[in-house]
């Protein structure tokens, strides 16, 4: 009698890549935690809602430099990764057949925590792009690389070409919603979780469909492909020379670090957020500033790991790592209590250097209970 699929034996696991995991998976609430406490237009225009001014300028200009779409996009490399490592010890069609069935698990999780919990699930994109991904699990390295390139560009394409096409005065939807938007939903999620609903299943819906479609599904399909082939080539596995993760760490962090920061600069100086430079043009500092970054870390993670085989940090990440899927689904269960009006209902009342004291006082909770 066959079992069925089960987690992978400690003896058997990559300590790096769960440690990767764990870090990625930790980062990704810095910028989350600005979607469960303040109103959803604040992802991508911080001048939309609250104060950003002083200390909590500097608290966005952190997160967004050094987390915003970095720690998503190093998660979604690993998503990639993980599909190599659990299908390459099965013969092709069981592997297939308990990948499939994995996905619908997890696409079904996905769309409990969505429509139940947090509109910003991305479970179910990743089981949607997981379907199609597996497909090139047999790629070499440089197939993977290039055709993750490709499909990382066209988000790119398509919003440079829509900008171009609008008028420089445009209204961008959602980019500045009016006043009487922003306190009707500050009121929704200071309500109980069934006035929340229309919302969150709306907002939900969106993100999975039209927002899936133009974006996202490009992305993420171009970065699992990307992990894939950054696992294939001993990158991941942390198998290259340390002089090598050293030169990576440099050449990506410094490359990383010189997009965003001129993103920043044309955003805030250039064109004071303007709605249509800012979405359309502005985003692909960031957009492609973050993909080197998330690589930078990769290297800065493997060469700890060599220096430090053990101790409280490895122990810490790894484990957090090893539970990557509790883990993100109680950071929802633990943000929405604090901020949702059938938790403390706190939505919209922090500013920004306290939600870091939000997010430090979960990484705690989490780390303590992984471990």
């Amino acid at each position: 009698m066959e079992s069925g699929p089960s987690p992978t034996a400690p003896a058997e696991r990559i300590v790096s890549l769960d440690v990767l995991r764990g870090f990625a998976l930790l980062g990704i609430l810095l910028i989350n935690m600005w979607v469960f406490a303040m109103p959803f237009a604040v992802l991508q225009n911080p001048t939309a809602y609250g104060d950003l001014t002083g200390a909590n300028y500097f608290a966005w200009l952190a997160a967004h430099v050094f987390a915003q779409e970095k720690f998503i996009t190093l998660f979604t490399m690993l998503f990639g990764t993980g599909i190599i490592l659990f299908t390459r010890s099965k013969n092709d069609g069981k592997a297939l057949t308990l990948h499939y069935r994995r996905t619908a698990i997890l696409f079904c999780i996905g769309l409990a925590h969505a429509y139940f919990l947090w509109y910003g699930d991305i479970l179910v994109q990743y089981a949607l792009c997981g379907v199609f991904v597996v497909a090139a699990r047999n790629w070499d390295p440089r197939e993977l690389a290039r055709f993750g390139l490709l499909f990382i560009a066209v988000p790119t394409l398509l919003s440079v070409t829509q900008g171009l096409s609008l008028p420089a005065d445009a209204t961008i939807s959602g980019w500045q919603p009016s006043a009487a938007a922003i306190a009707s939903e500050v009121e929704t999620y200071r309500s109980g979780w069934f006035a929340q609903f229309d919302h969150r299943a709306s907002t939900a819906f969106l993100l999975q469909t039209s927002g899936f479609l133009a974006g996202t599904f490009w992305r993420l399909t171009g970065l699992m492909l990307w992990g894939m082939a950054l696992f294939k080539s001993g990158i991941l596995s942390n198998q290259r020379s340390t002089a090598f993760y050293r030169k990576l760490l440099v050449a990506a962090g410094g490359g990383g670090l010189a997009l965003i920061l001129t993103g920043v600069w044309y955003n805030t100086t250039v064109v004071d957020w303007a709605g249509r430079e800012s979405v359309y043009f502005g985003a692909q500092f960031n957009y492609w500033g973050s993909a080197l970054l998330a690589v930078a870390y990769i290297a800065a993670v493997m060469l700890y790991c060599r220096w430090r085989t053990e101790g409280p940090v490895i122990t810490a990440l790894s484990s957090v790592g090893r539970t990557a899927l509790s883990n993100y689904l109680l950071q929802t269960v633990l943000a929405t209590s604090i901020f949702y009006g059938h938790g403390l209902g706190l939505f919209g009342t922090l500013n920004r250097v306290e939600l870091l004291g939000v997010v430090a006082g979960i990484w705690a909770v989490q780390i303590v209970l992984s471990v």
